[in-house]
Parts: structure tokens; C-alpha cells; sequence
């Protein structure tokens, strides 16, 4: 008989995400108000996104109200970076 065991590292790879968004957050920060560079600021927040800070396996449309309303308002925030940095240009 076969035996199946859940992976062990599901539990790491949830801390790691948080941790990996939460310090790409903060360096987003860090880049809008002190270095006031906001192409950085724009970019480090978009790379957060990478480490969805929720449960992977969860479709977004089956996700609780609130982690799609977090979602939606961080890429909000990207775009309105977005909107900032190309003001500049025209």
C-alpha cells in the first residue's frame, strides 16, 4: 500500500510568500517617500505581487471578498504610480 503524506513545506512556502510580500511592500515605501523615486516604487510593488500573500491553491474568484478587494487595491496602487510617473513625461 501506498501512503501519502500532505508536503511539509506548504506551511514555509505561506510564511516565505508573506514575508517576501511584506518587505517588497516596505521597500515600495521606502522608494515613494524617502528616495522619492516613484519608477522604483512602482516596480518593487509590482513585484510583490509575486508573493501573493494569501493561499495560492484558491482560485481568485473563489477567494473571500476582502483578499480580492486587497488584490484589486494593490494593482490600484500600482497603476496610479503608473499614472504619476508618466505625468512626468508629457
Amino acid at each position: 500500500m501506498i501512503e501519502t503524506v500532505a508536503p511539509k513545506g506548504r506551511f514555509l512556502s505561506k510564511r516565505l510568500n508573506r514575508v517576501g510580500y511584506g518587505a517588497f511592500v516596505l521597500l515600495a515605501f521606502y522608494y515613494l517617500l524617502i528616495s522619492q523615486d516613484v519608477s522604483q516604487a512602482m516596480a518593487t510593488l509590482a513585484i510583490a505581487l509575486i508573493f501573493d500573500p494569501f493561499d495560492q491553491a484558491i482560485p481568485f474568484a473563489k477567494r473571500p471578498f476582502f483578499q480580492r478587494a486587497w488584490l484589486m487595491v494593490h494593482v490600484l496602487g500600482i497603476m496610479v504610480l503608473l499614472i504619476v510617473f508618466l505625468k512626468d513625461f508629457i
